[in-house]
């Protein structure tokens, strides 16, 4: 496909990228065709969530990195065979999560939580002073001491906000399965956070 040679995927997320917006049907449409505006408009919609999702999931900012860019270029090789009403978020996320399960497996060790100020953008924002906080710095914790499924659970339902469709479209489980990973990650997440007892937890255990 012509947008693997003349566009490669970048490795971190360019918050300069602009493009005429358009929906995901028309992307996936575009895509199909071999249009690299429309692989520009989808890295642009879709790159900084999938990059936030990995730096959580993968815990490491130049792991997240890799695997953005493999989940990019894999987008640019099968864009063509894209089926015309592929929900492209959950594609994407889906390639992404499975490219990082593949690395881990490689890697043969489970990966933990870098600190905030390592994964911190590298200029101060109000999202990465948020972070410096007590409160947030006690739900990472609390979040780097769950396994990766229940973390990862979390990570789309309660962070990127996805709806349980889109959500058990990526982790591949059916209604019933999902809801109950869904429940035992908020239990145990619950259980981390009694140890700190000053940070509001309603949104992640009650959403």
């Amino acid at each position: 496909m012509a947008v693997a040679a003349s566009r490669p995927p970048r490795s971190r997320v360019d918050p300069l990228i602009t493009v005429t917006p358009a929906s995901d049907i028309e992307l996936v449409a575009g895509l199909r065709a071999g249009d690299t505006d429309a692989f520009d408009a989808a890295y642009a919609r879709h790159a900084p969530r999938l990059f936030r999702f990995l730096v959580h999931l993968c815990a490491r900012r130049h792991v997240a990195e890799d695997v953005l860019q493999e989940t990019w270029l894999k987008l640019a090789t099968h864009a063509p065979e894209l089926r015309p009403e592929t929900e492209l978020g959950a594609w994407l996320f889906t390639v992404a999560r499975n490219g990082w399960l593949s690395r881990a497996r490689v890697e043969s060790r489970v990966v933990e939580l870098e600190s905030a100020g390592e994964r911190a953008a590298p200029e101060p924002t109000p999202e990465s002073r948020a972070v410096a906080s007590s409160a947030v710095r006690a739900l990472e914790r609390a979040l780097s001491a769950l396994g990766d499924g229940d973390r990862e659970i979390l990570l789309l339902v309660g962070v990127e906000e996805m709806s349980p469709a889109t959500a058990r479209a990526v982790l591949g489980l059916g209604e019933v399965a999902f809801r109950q990973r869904l429940h035992r990650a908020r239990s145990r997440l619950a259980s981390e956070l009694e140890r700190a007892p000053r940070l509001a937890s309603s949104d992640w255990t009650e959403k």
